[in-house]
């Protein structure tokens, strides 16, 4: 198999092969964390389209994708509806607590699941699942915690690379690649 994303080790990419579920935290993860406001009050956020692409992959290849954030966004709302995002909870504090409820009605083991979070509202899910990442400009309290740093800063492809990482790990990477190669 050949290798498209170097950096993991081989802890990671066990940890990685087990993944049946994909969970993120959006501010600071799907965009860059910051968020801008008009006269009207209208709510701005950029994402990364590469983040958004590889969702219809992973969903394909029997990886469930979800989000749980802190803040409730209706932008975050259609970008979640628009990816068809298995399940998107928003306005949440207790991000371990909504976990175990997805978890009993998936039926999914915690060892199962991923989780992408970047602050400390995300540390209890970070600490919990089977593997955990975050953005390489997640505060130094927060990475110390993780499996897996992405290269990248949060809103520039972070979700795209961990989901690439699980991908490879299962050798499902390859396959998706060479399907495009010949369309």
């Amino acid at each position: 198999m050949q290798k498209y994303l170097s950096g993991a080790t081989e802890e990671v990419n066990l940890k990685a092969t087990k993944i049946k579920l994909l969970i993120t935290d959006v501010d600071g993860v799907l965009t860059d964390g910051g968020i801008i406001f008009d006269d009207n009050g209208l709510e701005y956020k950029r994402f990364n389209v590469k983040d958004g692409f590889i969702v219809s992959q992973l969903r394909r290849n029997g990886i469930l994708v979800g989000a749980i954030t802190g803040r409730n966004s209706k932008v975050v709302e259609n970008r979640c509806d628009e990816l068809n995002f298995d399940f998107h909870y928003h306005g949440v504090r207790d991000k371990a607590q909504k976990l175990v409820e997805i978890l009993e009605v998936l039926e999914i083991e915690i060892n199962e699941v991923a989780f992408i979070g970047d602050d400390l509202i995300d540390l209890p899910l970070i600490q919990k699942v089977g593997f955990s990442a975050c953005p390489a400009d997640a505060l130094p309290y927060i990475s110390a915690h993780v499996d897996f740093i992405s290269s990248l800063n949060g809103g520039h492809g972070v979700f795209r690379e961990v989901a690439d990482l699980i991908l490879q790990s299962k050798g499902l990477l390859s396959g998706i690649i060479e399907k495009y190669l010949h369309l």
